[in-house]
């Protein structure tokens, strides 16, 4: 019965629009009340849930993908990406999946991608007569690899919870990211073949500009380089590689590529600050709500119901990728990890599922939820880039969904695709 207050509170205020973080502060106080456990729960597991080193990782990672954003990070790779496919049919479309591929590997965030890409490629598309609907599906669907193709914010998230080496995690998140972009560049293969002239708009290839670019880009992947390199050799924590990736996105933003400027960055701190707190909310007030479920036996009920499936992985995996991609599809990928994994991670490891391979799966999952309508996060952030209402957008999505399910579904069921990788950063 409380269980069950909380969630059809909880399920009434998201369909009412309200956010996240009040939908899971009223349903779990609500049900806290009803059930006569003390109020000072509250603020003990509020303040419980953010009482971690690895959380301090998610305000660096927030703030250095601002700077990238601002001291030409985007760009270079935006260069690069062009040189790279720019010769091919319906070269913008390519160049803004590369150019987020390129950009998830520093700045650990799926918005980020879709607002620091597109702000610069969904102009050119527009004057070019592309169809402007497709080409901000296709941004936001580039925006879903940024959580998968390490660092990613989530994964830090989701490790720290489930005592799942992060290194491994970023290891293992690799193949599988690159297994979505080229899912997503095949379907803009698909739709620029069938686009007519439009999309006649390739310039000629040019090993001079790919070198060019190419070089001019190495700055920035060396971020990339340091970050993960670091975090998977021993060498730094997550929490202090998003601190060195803030000092290093300032080092080559100011001194390397000169647009940076020192003026830029009390505003940039304040807007990290003020985006770092909305998600250290939605955590702690999550933490709320978890401990209510755990408390209600729900982990159990739920392992009882599934485990039906004990001898049936393809099945077990079949119904957690349904289930995720529909909860992905009403809430923000950190505030679902918070509240399904703790019930659904006992349950994968007695099924004989490796942590890392389904901690992989299960952002995958979040990530695809982040284009699908109503409450996708990068298909909003898409929309407002290029000026279209969600609605119109959202009618253009089916390809590239069905590029991100496919890749999901190989990675669900080939697990190699994570543990390969992964392996080489295990304790």
């Amino acid at each position: 019965m409380i269980i069950a207050l909380a969630l059809g509170t909880f399920v009434l205020l998201i369909l009412l629009g309200t956010p996240v973080v009040f939908c899971l502060g009223i349903a779990a106080a609500l049900a806290l009340l009803a059930s006569g456990v003390p109020l000072a729960i509250v603020t003990q597991r509020l303040y419980g849930g953010l009482e971690s080193f690895t959380i301090m990782a998610i305000p660096f990672f927030v703030l250095a993908g601002l700077i990238m954003e601002k001291g030409g990070i985007a760009r270079r790779f935006i260069d690069f990406a062009s040189a790279l496919v720019g010769w091919i049919r319906g070269s913008l479309l390519f160049v803004s999946v590369v150019a987020c591929t390129g950009f998830s590997a520093v700045s650990g965030s799926g918005s980020a991608d879709t607002a620091a890409i597109g702000s610069m490629t969904l102009p050119q598309m527009k004057r070019r007569g592309y169809d402007v609907d497709f080409a901000t599906a296709m941004l936001a669907a580039g925006g879903c690899i940024g959580p998968v193709i390490p660092p990613s914010i989530m994964m830090v998230v989701i490790g720290t919870l489930s005592n799942v080496s992060i290194g491994a995690l970023f290891l293992g998140g690799i193949l599988p990211g690159l297994l979505m972009s080229a899912g997503l560049l095949l379907a803009c293969y698909l739709h620029a073949r069938s686009g007519g002239d439009v999309y006649r708009d390739s310039l000629p290839f040019s090993a001079r500009r790919v070198l060019q670019t190419g070089i001019a880009a190495i700055p920035a992947g060396a971020i990339a380089f340091v970050l993960i390199g670091g975090i998977v050799g021993g060498v730094m924590t997550p929490t202090e590689a998003a601190g060195v990736a803030v000092f290093l996105s300032i080092l080559v933003g100011r001194f390397v590529y000169r647009e940076l400027r020192f003026s830029e960055l009390p505003a940039m701190l304040l807007r990290a600050s003020a985006m770092s707190a909305a998600v250290m909310m939605v955590i702690s007030t999550a933490s709320v709500f978890a401990w209510l479920i755990t408390s209600q036996n729900v982990p159990q009920l739920l392992g009882d119901y599934l485990g039906v499936f004990a001898d049936e992985r393809v099945l077990f995996l079949l119904v957690v990728n349904l289930m995720l991609l529909l909860i992905g599809t009403f809430m923000e990928g950190i505030s679902a990890i918070l509240i399904v994994v703790p019930m659904l991670m006992p349950l994968a490891r007695q099924v004989g599922i490796d942590p890392v391979h389904f901690s992989v799966v299960v952002v995958m999952n979040l990530s695809v939820g982040m284009l699908t309508p109503p409450y996708g996060s990068t298909l909003f952030v898409a929309s407002t880039v290029a000026g279209r209402s969600v609605v119109q957008v959202s009618r253009k999505v089916g390809l590239p969904l069905l590029a991100l399910v496919l890749a999901l579904l190989a990675t669900t069921y080939y697990p190699p695709l994570v543990t390969w990788l992964a392996g080489s950063a295990r304790p």
